[in-house]
């Protein structure tokens, strides 16, 4: 999926994190996967709403788009109304979707990239700062899995490998949800990256002269087969 000016999905220019490697892997994803009937579905950290509108052009019965960021959530209902497709918006945090639920599918590209900086509540980089390890945003969203899901529900996520695929998998499997990998994309380091590559080496968070990173969709479900 190409980002141009004529995209209608190309949102927020400026004032919201717009779609970029990430946003599209996770739109391409859940596309891939299909939605359930009558799927009632959250897109948490909607930023540009490029996930929720996504979901609603599938046929979801209910799109809920949350995000900290006021612009994010404006622009996200603005895209909607634009569209012709039925969203749902609302500002606030994991708190807010967790009142509104459950969801049979959530659909989440959270803030991954690890800061030197307390994760910001307001302003651009509230896209993508997330704490020294990249996982602010993260470990709470893994404890808080099953409480969002609805008894056949599953969550798609969208993060880098700088922010510890694996040990979102193991929290995941640690709440009792089913996991896999369902896509991969290597991408050389965007701006936000290349500016702090110096202290992420010199923390340990990237090896010297690292300049690429792995994008990965986890998908994690809710294990229906008994097991």
């Amino acid at each position: 999926m190409d980002t141009t000016a004529s995209d209608p999905l190309s949102l927020g220019h400026g004032t919201v994190y717009e779609p970029q490697h990430d946003s599209h892997m996770l739109a391409e994803a859940v596309v891939a996967r299909g939605l359930p009937k009558a799927a009632r579905v959250l897109d948490l950290c909607t930023g540009s709403g490029i996930q929720a509108l996504t979901a609603a052009s599938l046929g979801a019965e209910r799109v809920l788009a949350v995000d900290i960021s006021i612009a994010a959530v404006e622009s996200t209902r603005a895209a909607a109304y634009r569209l012709g497709l039925d969203v749902e918006t609302r500002q606030g945090d994991l708190h807010v979707a967790l009142n509104h639920g459950p969801y049979d599918v959530v659909l989440c590209n959270p803030p991954y990239v690890p800061s030197e900086h307390v994760p910001p509540t307001e302003g651009p980089s509230v896209a993508w700062d997330a704490g020294v390890d990249g996982r602010a945003f993260l470990d709470p969203l893994c404890r808080a899995a099953p409480s969002l899901l609805s008894e056949s529900g599953f969550l798609l996520l969208v993060q880098s490998e700088h922010a510890d695929v694996p040990k979102s998998i193991a929290m995941f499997e640690r709440e009792g949800l089913r996991t896999s990998i369902v896509a991969r994309r290597t991408i050389e380091f965007g701006p936000v990256m290349l500016a702090r590559a110096a202290w992420l080496e010199a923390n340990g968070l990237i090896e010297k002269g690292c300049r690429t990173e792995e994008l990965a969709v986890i998908l994690a479900e809710r294990n229906t087969s008994g097991a």
